[in-house]
């Protein structure tokens, strides 16, 4: 098995947080929505423990408070941990409405009281909320996920929780979230990291059905999507909150799910973490009394000890005790792509994304002239996770306005190419249960464009009543993803060959003589006076590991501004107006990188970039790190 060597950040887990736990994620309900009752549970955290061929399975991950079928009672799951000596990550559910969240929060001052000491000895944490950024991204709403929580909320949320046991037994115990990991490398939702005490991922390489994602490339997925979050986390622990391999289901690209693929994603993710990092797998059981599909289960319809495969590590070298003190100090982090999340049946039945941009915008009449300069390459980032695209067909909540953007042109553009050598610090990366060391040098060629007068600002902002911006700082960002910098979070390919057909969201960029592609892009408002450098990065075939592109003829691209956000069913028929070039690549070749375009940002804006072809090149290509950036992406300095 390859684990992909990507750049890499070693982040520490706090001494407090040393103490490592692992069980499964227990819902509270089963397939035909039933509650769980107490019984049920201690059944299953008996089960757990005596799983053959493992050890230490003795926590559970809980995702409400709230017993199912009442209104805010307590959790049977509770007295089931007490009779069962079972460790409790607590769940409070969201994404529902202030008056569910405040029957979680109903239920956790009743369960202090009616079950004191013997209670709180068991709990390990509190998590609030399950994937409620992902559910409001663009991937999730194009998902059709349950309502979600913007980051605002759920920071919010996180400090009523707090709040709430200050001054119980609960008091000091550490409070989270759980999401996706593309969530949290989503710099617009940086404060819900900030806001918590642990971090808890959830990865599934069984629905990453855009990229190759068979068993033998599973573990590879997992580490990059697990380190990726604690690239970003800040030194707080991350715990594996979900993670699995389906024993029956339908085929996810390559993805198969059988009983030898769950046992090798087992032995080759379970058994390299048991012991090492905080887990819950996904799942003990989901298979009574009807059978889910995908299935994930270790154990069948018929509650037993006896797993469906072997759960046996006996060749990692990784511990499978619980509650042990993790002798690692750092976990290190791979630069990953998209994740893919599994919808907990039991879960469901218990209860952005960055903001837009527009590079290099200055006020109506202002008669700003931005010069473009020259940009030499700089320094690969060894402390910053890049993230992949995200298709979108609709703007998440809590995010800035997408109706309108300003126009902006850059005309009589030049290229100039500087090739520098790139040299990356020593980094470390996870492979497996192996932690390396490696130093990257290698040469790229940086093409700037230069241009003269910006155009001004045709709509501000609704409700602004003004047309004015930020004058845009006279300087160009490093095409390196080195800095913050940002996705596209829609690319929708149009065709003029069929004018009037919608190919929806797509993960790739495709480029022909008769297809472009669109990408909208989001800053947020934080972003204000800062410049943006809108880039295009084309590594060589050899620098990529799980991604790839196909490339033939000879050419170059154009990009151009266009006047309003694409959708999902843009066609080339209906695709906003044009707006202004910004930039062309009169020859593309692998192994540069270009800078397109770069002027100050006019944030809180979303902002859409048409990408075609030129002469007789045809590529179509998959935006993401591999590790490797490729693709379209907007620096910030």
């Amino acid at each position: 098995m390859r684990i992909s060597k990507a750049f890499a950040l070693a982040a520490s887990l706090a001494t407090a947080y040393a103490q490592v736990y692992q069980g499964f994620n227990y819902g509270s309900v089963f397939p035909n929505n039933a509650p769980v009752v107490q019984q049920d549970f201690e059944n299953e955290f008996n089960t757990a423990k005596q799983l053959q061929g493992t050890s230490g399975f003795t926590s559970a991950r809980l995702f409400t408070m709230v017993q199912a079928g009442t209104t805010n009672s307590p959790t049977q799951a509770i007295p089931a941990a007490i009779a069962t000596k079972t460790q409790l990550l607590l769940g409070i559910f969201l994404s529902s409405s202030d008056e569910a969240f405040n029957n979680e929060l109903a239920a956790l001052r009743s369960a202090v009281t009616q079950y004191g000491q013997a209670f709180v000895d068991l709990v390990i944490g509190i998590s609030v909320g399950s994937e409620d950024l992902y559910r409001i991204s663009p991937i999730g709403i194009l998902n059709k996920s349950n309502p979600g929580e913007g980051p605002d909320a759920v920071v919010r949320r996180i400090n009523a929780v707090r709040q709430t046991i200050a001054g119980t037994a609960l008091s000091g115990k550490p409070v989270g979230h759980v999401d996706t990991w593309t969530a949290y490398v989503n710099s617009s939702n940086s404060a819900v990291i900030e806001a918590s005490d642990f971090i808890g991922t959830d990865a599934y390489p069984y629905f990453q059905n855009t990229m190759p994602n068979s068993i033998e490339n599973g573990a590879n997925l997992f580490f990059e999507a697990y380190n990726a979050t604690v690239a970003v986390s800040g030194g707080k622990p991350v715990w594996i909150t979900e993670t699995g391999w389906p024993v029956s289901g339908p085929t996810e690209n390559q993805a198969v799910p059988s009983l030898a693929n769950a046992k090798t994603y087992w032995d080759q993710v379970g058994c390299k973490v048991f012991g090492q990092i905080t887990t819950f797998w996904y799942t003990l059981q989901d298979a009574y009394p009807t059978t889910p599909s995908p299935s994930f289960g270790v154990v069948g319809s018929t509650l037993s000890t006896t797993p469906l495969y072997d759960l046996s590590c006996a060749d990692s070298s990784s511990s499978s005790s619980s509650g042990s003190t993790s002798s690692t100090s750092s976990r290190a982090a791979i630069s990953s792509r998209s994740v893919a999340t599994t919808t907990n049946s039991r879960e469901a039945q218990s209860s952005a994304t960055t903001s837009g941009s527009v590079v290099g915008t200055p006020p109506s009449g202002s008669g700003t002239t931005v010069p473009f300069t020259a940009s030499s390459a700089e320094s690969v980032p060894a402390n910053t996770v890049p993230a992949n695209t995200v298709p979108a067909n609709t703007v998440p909540a809590n995010t800035v306005p997408a109706n309108t953007v300003p126009a902006n042109t850059v005309p009589n553009v030049q290229t100039v190419t500087t090739y520098t050598t790139l040299t990356t610090c020593p980094v470390t990366y996870v492979s497996g249960s192996e932690t390396k060391t490696s130093i990257t040098i290698s040469a790229v060629a940086v093409t700037s464009t230069h241009g003269s007068t910006l155009a001004t600002v045709t709509t501000a902002p609704p409700g602004s009543g003004s047309t004015s911006s930020p004058p845009p700082p006279a300087k160009t960002c490093s095409a390196a993803l080195s800095g913050e910098f940002q996705y596209p979070h829609l690319i929708v390919p149009v065709d003029k060959s069929h004018p009037d057909t919608a190919a929806n969201t797509s993960f790739n960029g495709k480029f022909s003589p008769t297809v472009s592609s669109i990408f909208n892009f989001d800053l947020p408002q934080s972003y204000q006076g800062r410049t943006c450098t809108l880039v295009f990065l084309f590594p060589t075939r050899e620098s990529l590991q799980t991604s790839n592109y196909i490339l033939s003829g000879a050419g170059g691209l154009d990009v151009s501004r266009l006047t309003s956000p694409a959708t999902a069913d843009t066609t080339y028929n209906n695709q906003p107006q044009f707006n202004g070039t910004v930039g062309s690549i009169p020859n593309l070749q692998a192994g540069n990188s270009y800078v397109l375009g770069s002027g100050g940002c006019f944030a809180g804006w979303r902002t859409t970039y048409k990408v075609s072809a030129t002469g007789s090149l045809e590529l179509d290509y998959f935006q993401n790190l591999s590790p490797a950036a490729i693709g379209l992406y907007i620096t910030v300095c």
